[in-house]
């Protein structure tokens, strides 16, 4: 394979040439000074599938566990609170790699990060697939979300630094089809290979995948970003572990031990308190492990915030769909998967369309009708009991993956267009943080209402009980959604590094 060169990009005609929006026209005012050209890659979109491939197998098991932990439970002779360790457990470590991203971004190069990242996912997926115990099956999961924290920010980040504004749109589309898609099939790919296979094989499925990533990251991928070596902060390492780490703990704790329980108030006080300590560290610091500066951006904290929501949305939903399928409704693994596959279908779909349509018609719209639909497909669920057709259900559960992919990447878009090419590493690490924080914290209130309306359902039968606590769940889902509409009225069509945000220009040419 021909090795390829990376050609930076002109600093000659920025100085030259006076600060423009992306349709040409001249900004008002002073122009800033200019950001360090991004490294162009003579094959961007071969590079780019390296992190695509890498992230879609990381988000992919994230959600993939869900359907299987019965099996593993049976397997292991554990009980559901220690298998759900495997699903907890993979969402600390990566709660804990990401806030690094950034920071380890700056000591070595893309390349070496990324082929790093996936070697570590493969070595987890093997030992898990070999695993003779349960010890050694979750030792495998923590090496797997080492390789999922450091690949998913760098995502984003290489995404930002490597293709043009025009094009941009339709590649943040594809990077929210791996955040949005994956963990929509997870149940799905996972059902169809219990079906027939053994549990093992859920794991072993993963590893051609990763070994195609490596092939791309070794031939097409070379360093994008600028290598400084920042001083190491121990005080901010320690504060970012303690204090993500610790929040990801204690609301999976909450699950098993209840929110009021001792060691969960403790851990969740210790986290909280650490996570401020940490906050204002950075903010003193002249090199930050993380730059939290660019919260003050407008443009940046409202399309984070939306990110958040949804994925909060998606994850709560996922965790509870496929469990109601099955003990709600009373069918067999293999045809939930089935079952779960045409909405993780238009989720696909939409994902690729939503980035798009930012290019054309900017964040504020997309986003908007994004929360609707999903408002829709969310009350759709309320109305659900164990003698509802099948068809329904996978109704209301299209409508819902058409709203939150609709909503993601527009979102997604809006929020690191505000930022400088310096600030994109930062931005996709906070971003996909947040997103694992939310999600560990979405997926343990979605455990806490299911146990709670199947507790207050004293006479119900086992089948209806469980569709009273997915009820709970998914009024939980509507004030996210609730919460999302409100945030998304202060989005504007499109925003602008260095500015709040625009509708004065339009974010991108027409491809």
């Amino acid at each position: 394979m021909n090795q390829q060169t990376a050609l930076p990009a002109s600093n000659a005609a920025q100085t030259a040439e006076p600060s423009k929006t992306p349709t040409g026209a001249a900004a008002s005012g002073p122009r800033p000074k200019p950001a360090p050209s991004p490294v162009r890659l003579a094959h961007p979109w071969l590079a780019i599938a390296a992190l695509m491939i890498g992230a879609f197998v990381g988000m992919l098991s994230e959600t993939s566990l869900n359907i299987a932990l019965p099996n593993l439970m049976d397997a292991f002779q554990i009980p559901a609170a220690t298998a759900q360790w495997l699903v907890t457990g993979y969402m600390l470590v990566i709660g804990i790699v990401l806030p690094f991203s950034s920071f380890i971004s700056k000591w070595f190069t893309t390349r070496q990060t990324v082929i790093f990242g996936l070697l570590a996912f493969i070595a987890g997926s093997a030992i898990s697939a070999l695993a003779p115990s349960f010890g050694v099956l979750l030792v495998g999961r923590l090496i797997q979300g080492i390789g999922t924290g450091l690949i998913l920010p760098l995502m984003f980040t290489v995404a930002m630094l490597i293709f043009p504004p025009a094009r941009l749109g339709a590649v943040m589309g594809m990077c929210a089809l791996v955040i949005m898609f994956a963990p929509a099939i997870g149940p799905t790919l996972t059902g169809l290979i219990l079906g027939k296979l053994s549990w093992r094989w859920v794991f072993w499925f993963f590893i051609p995948f990763l070994v195609l990533a490596i092939f791309f990251a070794v031939g097409f991928l070379r360093n994008v970003g600028t290598i400084t070596r920042p001083r190491i902060d121990l005080p901010s390492i320690l504060g970012s572990i303690i204090g993500f780490g610790g929040l990801v703990a204690g609301v999976s704790l909450a699950a098993k031990y209840g929110w009021l329980s001792p060691v969960t108030l403790i851990i969740l006080l210790v986290a909280i308190v650490a996570l401020i300590l940490y906050a204002r560290r950075q903010l003193g610091l002249k090199q930050p492990v993380l730059n939290l500066r660019i919260f003050s951006i407008p443009a940046f904290r409202a399309g984070a915030a939306l990110v958040m929501l949804d994925f909060a949305i998606i994850l709560a939903a996922m965790y509870m769909l496929p469990q109601y399928l099955q003990r709600g409704l009373l069918l067999p693994v293999a045809l939930t998967g089935v079952l779960m596959l045409p909405g993780g279908a238009v989720n696909a779909l939409v994902s690729g369309l939503a980035g798009r349509l930012y290019d054309g018609f900017g964040a504020k719209l997309p986003v908007r009708c994004g929360f609707i639909l999903a408002l829709v497909g969310a009350v759709m669920f309320l109305f659900t009991s164990p003698s509802t057709p099948v068809a329904y259900v996978v109704a209301a559960h299209v409508v819902l993956m058409v709203g939150c992919p609709l909503a993601m990447s527009p979102a997604q878009t809006y929020a690191l267009n505000s930022l400088k090419p310096a600030q994109s590493g930062d931005g996709s690490t906070i971003m996909n943080t947040m997103q694992q924080i939310v999600g560990a914290v979405s997926t343990a209130l979605a455990t806490s209402l299911l146990a709670i309306g199947e507790s207050h359902s004293a006479g119900a039968s086992a089948p209806q009980a469980f569709a009273n606590g997915m009820h709970l769940g998914i009024w939980f889902i509507l004030a996210l959604i609730a919460l999302a509409l409100l945030i998304s009225l202060r989005v504007k069509r499109f925003s602008h590094a260095g500015t709040d945000s625009d509708d004065e220009a339009k974010g991108a040419a027409q491809a």
